[in-house]
């Protein structure tokens, strides 16, 4: 196979070298033991897992490789949504009826309505898990979710918001993405939460990617690979297990798994060039998990199975090759891209037998619990497979202190989550990551002190008004959405009038974004163009005489180009990417590494 432009241009850059000026800090913070005590450490370790593990029946150990999720916010009130589900209707029900492993955490199950009611949530599922059945050993909860910081996040709005993957590897510091995920890993672990699906290892070759882009922290493999042992350290540090996702790598495909089943089409060497780096470096810090993808990739297995079924993949190459001996988890099993070969009890089967260890949210319960059951029961796993991963999964538990420290104390809760150093470093990645790609018309900083702001985003749109306001700027503001109709437009046009400035937020462009811009530098209005998610659009806006990326609408985000805009601080960011040309994709546009000082 011949390679493809995008991953010729990952090929090159996955042989230069980046020093992140923290990452050392970060590697050695904590993390080196000296052998006396590291052996003192292996033995009870060892001990606790073989002490828990022989007072757990077949049923148990089963259940230690499910993580569910569960409506509700509080452990003992029945939610009847529920039922369809599991058959009970009290979250502390589920964890007992299938003597689960760990819980997830979504918005949507009504699991983070407060912060406070979060942590109660916690302590009430770990009580449920802890308490004895029928002489059961007592085993604790993983409780996970996922916050990967940006456009993935689970958090009550207490919580600090930093900008994103994507805006880290913009700003190329290390130690930032560290601290980043350590503070996450805190406020994280005040809720009870000890497992966080992050960071993401994927490397973003395509540009066309429906569902990583801005997840990810670059398309240059070392620059992954950097921040991704960064991310694992700040994690882990907090006592948060962390989990690289999505092995082997979902960075080239135009086709999104939850809808789809994508098929990844690098050589080997593409492969070991381009997305393995970031997964070696995770297993290098020590990672204790890494997500599987419902994907395919012929060069590794030509079978057609996704990798989260493929054992070439998971224990050929994730286990011999790399070598990695920690907690293999799936990506949801819910998802369109593992459901279509199979049916969902084979599915859970042939998962272990590929390699995996956590079966991650089940959209068949009952049918996938008593499917491994079965298999245990009739020989087709044996016992002594079933018993290795639960191993894994109990050390991991033991190694982030679940064993000791299973609650949190819901007192303190209000003290950490969202603390004022907290916010005050999420913004300096906001801060950091805002790149300058184009200034033709010399409006950055604005050269006058009057702003008009619109585009996508109501939200968005308002903070960096006002963020605009604080700096000194008069700014008027009013958003359009993703899709601006010709009423907007004509009220933008006449609302930016009397603005030395009109500043237009893009959200991955489409004709309605584009036709705002045109319309409004037809009309003599001096644009600058800022997109707010995917740094791409700027190759489907030739006339734009100023463009900044942010890659992330938060409001760190937007308090960071408003800064810029005013002059208060320098566009520090450079490209995480290449962007190519729109109707030639072999040609680049803007190179990885592009970015304007002003």
């Amino acid at each position: 196979m011949s390679t493809s432009p995008r991953s010729q241009h990952a090929l090159n850059v996955s042989r230069r070298t980046f020093v992140g000026s923290g990452l050392a800090v970060a590697a050695g913070a904590g993390l080196a033991t000296a052998p006396s005590t590291a052996n003192a450490a292996g033995k009870d370790r060892a001990s606790w897992i073989n002490a828990t593990m022989a007072k757990m029946t077949t049923e148990q150990l089963v259940g230690q490789l499910f993580v569910m999720h569960v409506y509700g916010s509080d452990a003992d009130v029945a939610d009847q949504r529920n039922v369809p589900d599991y058959g009970v209707a009290k979250p502390s029900e589920v964890v007992e009826k299938y003597r689960l492993g760990g819980v997830i955490y979504f918005a949507w199950a009504g699991n983070l309505p407060t912060a406070v009611q979060c942590a109660k949530l916690s302590n009430g599922l770990q009580k449920a898990s802890l308490t004895p059945r029928r002489r059961e050993a007592q085993v604790p909860l993983t409780i996970s979710t996922d916050q990967e910081t940006g456009i993935v996040v689970r958090l009550p709005a207490e919580a600090t918001l930093f900008p994103g993957a994507m805006s880290l590897g913009a700003g190329r510091d290390t130690q930032l993405t560290t601290d980043t995920y350590a503070i996450t890993g805190t406020e994280l672990r005040a809720l009870g939460i000890n497992v966080d699906y992050a960071p993401d290892a994927d490397v973003n070759v395509n540009p066309a990617n429906p569902v990583i882009g801005v997840r990810s922290f670059s398309s240059n493999p070392q620059l992954v690979a950097d921040h991704v042992a960064a991310g694992v350290a700040g994690l882990q540090s907090a006592k948060v297990s962390a989990c690289a996702k999505h092995f082997p790598g979902h960075g080239d495909t135009d086709v999104d798994s939850h809808t789809g089943f994508p098929v990844i089409t690098h050589t080997r060497q593409e492969w070991e060039e381009i997305d393995a780096p970031p997964f070696r470096a995770a297993i290098d810090m020590g990672i204790d998990s890494i997500m599987t993808a419902h994907l395919a990739v012929p060069a590794l297995d030509p079978s057609g199975d996704p990798a989260t079924l493929s054992k070439p993949i998971l224990t050929g190459v994730l286990r011999d090759e790399l070598g990695y001996d920690g907690v293999v988890v799936t990506d949801s099993l819910g998802m369109a891209g593992v459901r279509e070969k199979y049916g969902d009890a084979e599915v859970a089967v042939k998962a272990i037998e590929a390699g995996v260890d956590v079966l991650l949210n089940s959209p068949a319960a009952d049918v996938q619990w008593n499917a491994v059951l079965n298999a245990v029961r009739t020989g087709r796993i044996s016992k002594r497979r079933l018993e290795t991963s639960v191993r894994r999964i109990l050390g991991m538990k033991y190694d982030r202190g679940l064993h000791e420290s299973p609650y949190v104390d819901v007192d303190k809760v209000s003290s950490v989550i969202g603390a004022a150093d907290h916010q005050a470093r999420a913004q300096q990645a906001g801060d950091r990551a805002v790149t300058l790609l184009v200034d033709d018309a010399g409006l950055v900083p604005l050269p006058q002190k009057t702003a008009y702001v619109t585009g996508a985003g109501d939200s968005s749109v308002a903070a960096l008004a006002a963020g605009l306001t604080a700096a000194g700027i008069t700014t008027t503001s009013q958003g359009t959405g993703t899709s601006p109709t010709a009423r907007q437009i004509s009220q933008a046009v006449v609302a930016s009038a009397r603005a030395s400035a009109t500043i237009v937020l893009t959200n991955n462009v489409n004709a309605a974004q584009k036709s705002l811009i045109t319309t409004l530098i037809d009309a003599g209005r001096k644009v600058i163009v800022v997109a707010v998610r995917n740094p791409y659009d700027i190759n489907q806006l030739p006339g734009v005489g100023s463009y900044l990326a942010t890659y992330s609408s938060t409001p760190v985000a937007m308090k960071g180009v408003a800064r810029v805009l005013a002059g208060t601080i320098p566009a520090a960011g450079r490209l995480p990417v290449d962007i190519p040309a729109a109707d030639d994709p072999t040609k680049t546009l803007y190179p990885y590494g592009a970015g304007l000082d002003r």
